[in-house]
């Protein structure tokens, strides 16, 4: 017997005796109301006008005294003809009445009515009807199970994570065909754990690989384990994988694999912490126990392994790690033309075009920027989407909701186009800077009064030195133009402040990019993916304050090449100013249009 089991019979028996107590203490104050007295006394008492109401039974009298107090008294009945004369000539109201009378059947319903109750208790509770899944059921695993074709997705329902696909098709084959690989006497793995940041489609791809196998598919939380019961999380845990036994082949899915996998600390504090982790050694211990010749397969996604108890993480357990990356430009492609499935695209529409302007996205935002899109086209009263809807729904997604409504004054707007102008002056001209796809000046989202878009031409995975520099002299350039045309700087530059300070920190302490202090690492190491703990490096404090020199000189060496960059082509940010105050929004191949034209007088 299990902990949970004491807890559910208990608080039956508790609510019980409760009820048995109520009772006793009811008929004891019935019982104390009523006297059985002899029939002579009873014969005296009416004789003295003390009665209020006689009530004659078969075998008893049973009369009602006159006092505040209520009390009864009964007798037994005798033969007697002149009792009914004595009742009338005391004036005393009687009536007869059928049955034992008296307290007997006082004292039956009294018993008979809490057993009814509890009867209709116990057959609720065995039902699950009392609250949320019943007491009885507190111990049930909450998995949403889905058999067959009822997750509703495939393969083709998912996008951008080809190399995740491929990894998952061998267990999609073992489930169709198990003895293709127990012939050789090969294992399958037990657990299949996807691993990502949020929004790539982790869920998703569960729900593919169940829809492909056509097999049952087991569908909870890591959250939906852990109750405030001692020993509940454990219960669902073997209730879980008990109800996958009967279902196998199957497939179990745990999503947020972190809110239950957490690694377990040495002195567990009593509570929360103490009943996560009797779940999670049930966890274990079930994944240790059962055979994945029987077609059981457990799947899981989590955004943050790192964090994730070494005991899930070997082999046996969650053996096969599968990474669900940030899609490229090809994958972004492939995710919009998912999702635009269902939405009546405009023929000049290109998808290739929308996914080099969504670097960075994942699976979750190009969803909502289709989404965003088709509702802007609705709201137009368009009949298709068109590329001017997409670029809008990426706008809001990057920048937040256009404000067209806050107005700045004049001094705040000059200001503005500067600063959005330095940045992008100093980006076009910079060789290893991104390329400016546009430039405005209408204040988005919470704080941004403007804001300069840059699309790479490509997907990139390494930076170089060089381009580090470059893209911290961008960073750099609206404050720059600030001082160059207004002799003062604004708050406007803070986040750009702090931008910059986090690349030159990063390439003296983690990149080894410094002259000065060599090719070393002075960084406390975060862990990455499956890694666990912190790297226990430290500086000293004469090499911490050799690393914010350097830092620093990084950062002024670099604002002064910005400062002359903008210097030489003052020019053209007088006249791009000027003219992005007028529009409000300036696109890329118009700044690259008027900085040519502008270079062409300037020759003249």
């Amino acid at each position: 017997m299990n902990k949970t089991y004491f807890y559910k019979t208990g608080g039956v028996l508790l609510i019980f005796v409760s009820i048995l107590v109520s009772c006793r203490i009811t008929n004891a104050e019935f019982v104390s109301k009523t006297e059985n007295i002899p029939y002579s006394d009873f014969l005296k008492l009416v004789q003295e006008d003390r009665f209020e109401e006689v009530i004659l039974y078969p075998t008893k009298i049973k009369g009602v005294l006159k006092s505040r107090e209520g009390k009864s008294v009964t007798t037994v009945r005798v033969e007697d003809p002149n009792l009914v004369r004595e009742l009338v000539e005391h004036n005393v109201k009687f009536s007869a009445a059928e049955g034992g009378g008296g307290w007997g059947q006082g004292l039956f319903l009294l018993w008979l009515v809490p057993m009814i109750i509890f009867l209709i208790l116990i057959s609720r509770l065995r039902r699950g009807g009392a609250g949320a899944g019943g007491l009885m059921s507190i111990g049930k695993s909450r998995a949403t199970l889905y058999i067959d074709r009822d997750t509703g997705v495939t393969f083709d329902d998912v996008a951008g994570v080809e190399e995740a696909k491929e990894e998952l098709k061998e267990v999609i084959d073992y489930l169709k065909n198990p003895q293709k690989y127990q012939r050789l006497g090969g294992k399958i793995p037990k657990g299949v754990l996807l691993v990502g940041p949020t929004g790539t489609g982790k869920t998703l791809l569960a729900k593919a690989v169940a829809g492909e196998a056509k097999v049952p598919f087991f569908s909870i939380s890591g959250s939906a384990f852990v109750e405030m019961f001692v020993g509940v999380g454990a219960a669902r845990v073997r209730d879980l994988f008990g109800q996958a036994q009967e279902k196998a082949p199957c497939i179990i899915f745990i999503d947020e694999l972190d809110a239950l996998g957490k690694v377990r600390s040495l002195a567990p504090i009593a509570g929360g912490h103490e009943e996560r982790e009797h779940t999670l050694n049930q966890l274990l211990i079930e994944m240790d126990g059962f055979d994945t010749r029987k077609g059981v397969i457990i799947m899981a996604a989590t955004n943050r392994p790192e964090i994730l108890d070494p005991a899930l993480l070997r082999p046996g357990r969650f053996d096969r790690h599968i990474l669900v990356d940030r899609p490229d430009i090809k994958g972004r492609e492939e995710i919009l033309k998912v999702h635009g499935k269902n939405i009546r695209l405009s023929k000049d529409i290109d998808l290739k075009i929308i996914a080099a302007r969504t670097p960075g996205f994942v699976g979750a935002d190009l969803a909502n920027v289709v989404n965003e899109a088709a509702l802007l086209a609705a709201r137009r009263g368009k009949a298709a989407v068109e590329m001017e809807d997409f670029e809008e729904a990426i706008n809001r997604v990057v920048a937040g909701l256009e404000k067209k409504q806050r107005v700045m004054n004049k001094k705040e707007q000059e200001i503005v186009a500067y600063h959005e102008l330095g940045h992008a002056i100093v980006a076009e001209i910079v060789p290893g800077a991104d390329k400016v796809h546009r430039i405005s000046i209408i204040p988005r989202g919470i704080a941004a009064l403007g804001y300069t878009l840059q699309l790479p031409t490509e997907d990139r995975y390494l930076l170089t030195r060089s381009e580090l520099l470059d893209r911290l002299a961008v960073l750099l350039g609206g404050r720059a133009a600030e001082e160059l045309i207004f002799h003062e700087v604004s708050t406007g530059a803070q986040n750009d402040l702090e931008r910059a300070t986090d690349i030159a920190m990063s390439m003296v302490r983690e990149y080894g990019m410094s002259e000065k202090m060599g090719p070393m690492s002075f960084q406390r190491r975060k862990p990455q993916f499956l890694e666990l703990g912190y790297s226990s490096r430290e500086s000293s404090e004469e090499t911490s304050k050799e690393i914010d020199i350097e830092v620093k000189k990084i950062i002024l060496d670099t604002y002064a090449r910005v400062k002359s960059i903008l210097q030489e082509n003052k020019g053209k940010l007088q006249k791009l100013a000027k003219t992005l105050i007028e529009k409000e929004v300036i696109e890329g191949e118009e700044l690259r249009k008027i900085m040519s034209q502008t270079i062409s007088s300037l020759g003249e």
